[in-house]
């Protein structure tokens, strides 16, 4: 009896392989969520991660725009020149 499972288990995987083998491949579809290319990224001078413009936290200094992943690097950035400005 277990022989039968065992010969018609390895019959089972040696027909898997088969099929895995002559099996059509198919194309890559693209995910629907991909990225446009065309939108302008711009990096966070604090962490460094890249945003888009409608997604980032504006910020200016000294006419400058600079754009932030989130307000924590926007404090972040003001607390920095806090700190390096002369007193």
């Amino acid at each position: 009896m277990i022989r039968m499972l065992l010969i018609a288990l390895l019959l089972y995987i040696g027909y898997r392989i088969l099929v895995s083998f002559t099996a059509a491949k198919k194309p890559l579809q693209p995910s629907t969520g991909t990225r446009d290319q065309s939108v302008e990224t711009f990096c966070d001078p604090i962490c460094g991660m890249y945003i888009s413009e409608e997604q980032a936290v504006v910020g200016t200094h000294g006419g400058k725009r600079l754009y932030f992943c989130s307000m924590n690097c926007l404090e972040k950035y003001r607390e920095q020149l806090d700190h390096t400005s002369p007193t």
